[in-house]
C-alpha cells in the first residue's frame, strides 16, 4: 500500500474524518478546573495545515465522532470544518448516510479515515477506505491504505498530501495557499490562518 490511486483520488468529493485516535492521539484528559469538569485533547497542527490546503482545494471535510466533546467542537469551529457530526459509536454509519444524502454524494466518492471498530461500518461502504497507522487490525483490514503516520501525529496531512498529490492538485494547492496568505498579509489582516 504505497500510495493512493489517481482514479480514486480523483472520483473523491468529500473527506470524513474520525477524531479520537485520528485527529488526536486517542488521548483524552479530564479534570477539575475551578470546580468545573474540562476535558482536554491533543491535536496535530500539521492536521490543521492539512486541512486548510484541502479547503483550498474546495473539497469538503466532515469529522465523525463518536463521542460528544467540546474540545472537539472548538478545534472544528477553529480551523472551519464543514460538519461536524457527534454520535454515539453505533450510530455513525446511519449519520454519515443521513449527511451523504443531504449533500447528494454517493458513498463510492467518499474517503474516510477511521482508527476502531465504530468506523468499520462507515468504512466498508466509502470508496476510499483509509486506516491510520495505530488503527485496530480489523479496521487496517478494512482501508485501501494505511497511513505511516499514528493519528494525532500528523496522519490526516499524510492523507490530505497523498490524495491531493494523487489528484495532480498538488503544486496548484501550494501556489493558491501562499498567494492567499501573500494578499492577506498586504491587506494588513490582523486575523492569522488557523492551523
Amino acid at each position: 500500500m504505497s500510495g493512493i490511486d489517481p482514479a480514486v483520488a480523483r472520483r473523491v468529493r468529500l473527506l470524513g474524518l474520525d477524531v479520537d485516535g485520528v485527529l488526536t492521539d486517542n488521548g483524552v484528559f479530564i479534570g477539575p478546573v475551578a470546580g468545573a469538569r474540562v476535558e482536554l485533547k491533543r491535536f496535530d497542527i500539521q492536521d490543521g495545515l492539512g486541512l486548510i490546503l484541502l479547503r483550498t482545494a474546495g473539497l469538503p471535510v466532515v469529522w465523525l465522532s463518536g463521542r460528544a466533546s467540546e474540545a472537539t467542537a472548538l478545534r472544528a469551529a477553529e480551523l472551519r470544518v464543514e460538519e461536524l457530526l457527534q454520535v454515539p459509536g453505533p450510530r455513525k454509519l446511519a449519520a454519515f448516510d443521513e449527511l451523504l444524502m443531504r449533500r447528494g454524494i454517493g458513498w463510492e466518492e467518499v474517503a474516510f479515515v477511521g482508527d476502531d471498530l465504530a468506523d468499520l461500518p462507515v468504512l466498508r461502504r466509502v470508496g476510499l477506505p483509509i486506516a491510520v497507522a495505530n488503527a485496530v487490525p480489523d479496521v487496517k483490514a478494512a482501508a485501501s491504505y494505511v497511513t505511516r503516520a499514528s493519528g494525532g501525529h500528523g496522519a490526516v496531512r499524510e492523507v490530505i498530501e497523498l490524495l491531493l498529490r494523487a489528484r495532480g492538485d498538488w503544486p496548484n494547492i501550494l501556489e493558491r495557499y501562499f498567494a492567499q496568505a501573500e494578499k492577506a498579509e498586504k491587506a494588513g489582516m490582523k486575523e492569522r490562518i488557523p492551523l
